[in-house]
């Protein structure tokens, strides 16, 4: 063998050593994977999911078709949807500094949430979250106290993600107001305190309706536009809770007068009251044409509605009346 070829095979050996030793560094986590692994993978079998606060405690638990919040309601299936993105996609964008974390996130006072998941009866991923509201730091996560802080993002989403690690039952729950057959309903009160000659006052006697006024005077209407009207309340979404919302504006809009005030008596006695204050444009200049400010006695929250979605419950006495 000449000195040439074997030249050739110990530099052909060196490249393929070299060769591999690239392939495993890239094959590394590059901040280790004990301090960077915070998905839990696609294809994961995820079925639940523990967040822990200051004093409060959610679970999300898949129960065959269906996931619960705490066992007791109905979870939202579009959150639901939203955290297993968040949970399987999510990846690392950039490190933090500890000068950083402790001056944006410490020195905030920001509250913690301690996040574990769950396939089955084992554990497969836990973490720390660190919601804030300014949008570079707003989502900082660690994998446990003590751990390298990481600014985490899922691609291709351009949201905040922290915001749906909460541990706020309203949140998880269903956005709606209304689901209900018309002959679930007893009686609709609408009150329009801009115009009391919109109001109204539908009665459910047996599937005989009485339409009457304010005063609740019996007046001629038509019956078909009655039991449609009441068919609009199988399903009356709202768009988002106003948890961001400050107090002292949370405190003015429910010491107002509200636009309108919807109360529906259903046949089990349970009443639910809806009201609507109009709601200003996030520049703070004129009337938001799209949107409104509700709250119901039974929630302790306000919410935004969509006129696209509230409209057809927001009648006026003459769409009722013989023509």
């Amino acid at each position: 063998m000449t000195r040439i070829s074997i030249r050739n095979i110990i530099l052909a050996a060196v490249l393929l050593l070299l060769l591999a030793i690239i392939l495993v560094v890239r094959g590394r986590p590059p901040f280790g994977s004990g301090e960077s692994q915070f998905s839990a993978g696609q294809g994961r079998e995820i079925s639940k999911i523990e967040f822990s606060g200051k004093n409060k405690k959610i679970i999300l638990e898949r129960r065959k078709d269906t996931w619960t919040v705490n066992g007791i309601h109905e979870a939202r299936k579009s959150g639901i949807n939203f955290i297993l993105r968040i949970l399987t996609e999510i990846k690392i964008k950039s490190p933090v500094s500890q000068e950083l974390f402790k001056t944006e996130i410490e020195g905030a006072g920001v509250e913690p949430v301690k996040v574990r998941v769950y396939a089955g009866s084992r554990l497969i991923r836990s973490f720390i979250v660190y919601p804030t509201r300014t949008n570079i730091y707003g989502n900082v996560m660690k994998r446990r106290e003590g751990a390298k802080p990481f600014i985490v993002y899922v691609p291709g989403f351009d949201g905040d993600i922290g915001s749906a690690f909460t541990t706020s039952e309203l949140f998880w729950q269903p956005y709606t107001v209304f689901n209900l057959l018309p002959g679930e309903i007893s009686s609709v009160k609408l009150e329009n305190f801009i115009d009391d000659r919109a109001s109204f006052i539908i009665t459910n006697n047996h599937s005989s309706y009485v339409f009457c006024g304010s005063d609740y005077v019996p007046l001629k209407c038509d019956s078909s536009m009655v039991r449609r009207y009441l068919s609009y309340f199988t399903w009356v979404p709202f768009e988002k809770w106003a948890f961001d919302l400050p107090e002292a504006v949370k405190a003015g809009i429910l010491a107002s007068t509200p636009a309108v005030k919807i109360t529906v008596m259903k046949s089990d006695g349970h009443e639910v009251s809806l009201s609507l204050w109009e709601k200003l444009n996030d520049n703070g200049k004129g009337i938001d044409s799209d949107r409104l400010w509700a709250g119901t006695a039974d929630r302790p929250e306000l919410f935004v509605m969509r006129y696209f979605d509230v409209d057809p419950i927001l009648k006026k006495r003459s769409y009722f009346l013989l023509r």
